[in-house]
């Protein structure tokens, strides 16, 4: 909003000619990562007020760890915190004709829309296991199999009206129409190397990614503070990945797709850094909120489809390891538990519990021990993640 009113008083009043600063991209960014904290310190006691007078509280699941006990009713939804602090930063100071934010923003607020059903049900029903898993994935499925099937021509394409063209073209086709090489799946380290995936095969693989990355987050949301310095960490680093890959001067130097109009990500990237540090102010440990669902669920599927933009989905898994390890050790105690239970009567465990930041806690580390040394490790993974911008 702010570039376009901008824009317009120096059109029409040369005199504000200095207002040319809000035309530049690092600038906003910067202002929208400062806007979205600044909003975030500001509204969250009043957040978490009003989530108390509702009596919004987190029900702890009878299974749960007994030193979790004691956060039983502690306001949860706070990630509503977080999604507004985004919204209005990022409508503030990004470019509005930039189809690639308004593509996340869908996605987000989708998942965040789901989170939101699902906490209602476990605060007002008192269910702690919220909505079912298969009504949860129809809807997740239902919004990123619709941001799949736009992101495939529209990344293809630098404008709405070519996306079009481009998809009349497809059918046309005979749905057998070839993507150019910006559209294949990267290999870091291997710039050279695209990996063609066909309209189908770039679908299944965003999909995968979106659905994958928001359910991640969900799972490693599990400790005061450890799951949202992840996420800003991780978000930070695919912003920088948005600034290269929306710079024909930069992504060519680099060997990077040019993807113009993924630049305008940063702005994005940048509110979604605020925000979460305004977030962990009042979730660090002991958290006066959590994020719930409808925070993790939004967050993660933020991140996978910014990943996907700017062609960075195997960076995305190294960069949010954390997140991919959380995820497989609860696939890998359930497939081993269903497994041993099957072929032996009695079902076995291969950790004393899942996600995998229970089962640290079983062995004896403190929560903030956890959260903070998988803190460290995402740090130095998004460095890893970092280093294929010049590493080839």
């Amino acid at each position: 909003m702010l570039p376009a009113l901008t824009q317009w008083l120096m059109e029409h009043y040369p005199q504000f000619g200095f207002l040319r600063v809000f035309q530049y991209l690092t600038f906003r960014a910067v202002m929208a990562a400062m806007t979205s904290l600044i909003m975030g310190l500001l509204s969250g006691p009043w957040v978490i007020r009003k989530l108390r007078e509702l009596k919004i509280g987190q029900p702890v699941r009878g299974y749960a760890m007994e030193t979790h006990l004691s956060k039983s009713g502690t306001p949860t939804m706070g990630g509503v915190l977080i999604l507004l602090s985004i919204a209005l930063s990022t409508l503030l100071w990004f470019e509005w004709s930039n189809r690639f934010v308004w593509i996340v923003m869908v996605v987000t607020f989708g998942f965040g829309a789901i989170g939101w059903a699902d906490d209602w049900r476990k605060v007002v029903h008192k269910d702690p296991e919220g909505m079912p898993s298969r009504e949860k994935f129809m809807w997740q499925s239902i919004i990123g199999l619709a941001a799949a099937l736009y992101l495939v021509f529209s990344i293809s394409e630098t404008s709405n009206a070519r996306v079009l063209q481009l998809v009349i073209d497809w059918v046309r086709s005979g749905f057998a129409i070839d993507l150019p090489p910006k559209a294949g799946l990267m290999v870091p380290f291997f710039k050279e190397v695209s990996y063609p995936l066909g309209v189908w095969g770039f679908v299944a693989l965003t999909f995968f990614v979106i659905v994958g990355s928001s359910n991640a987050v969900n799972l490693t949301d599990g400790l005061d503070g450890l799951a949202i310095m992840p996420v800003v960490m991780v978000g930070s680093a695919l912003g920088v990945f948005a600034y290269v890959t929306g710079s024909k001067l930069y992504s060519t130097y680099l060997f990077f797709p040019y993807i113009p109009g993924s630049g305008e990500l940063l702005v994005f990237c940048a509110a979604m850094m605020g925000a979460g540090l305004a977030f962990l102010w009042f979730n660090t440990h002991p958290a006066q909120v959590f994020m719930g669902d409808v925070g993790a669920l939004a967050l993660g599927g933020a991140l996978g489809t910014i990943a996907v933009i700017v062609r960075q989905e195997i960076v995305l898994g190294i960069m949010g390891g954390i997140f991919v390890v959380e995820a497989l050790s609860v696939m890998l105690q359930v497939g081993y538990f269903k497994y041993t239970k099957k072929r032996y009567g009695v079902g076995q465990r291969l950790f004393k519990m899942a996600p995998l930041h229970h089962h640290f806690e079983k062995k004896g580390w403190r929560e903030t021990q956890v959260v903070v040394r998988f803190w460290i490790i995402t740090m130095l993974l998004c460095l890893a993640g970092l280093s294929t911008l010049k590493l080839r």
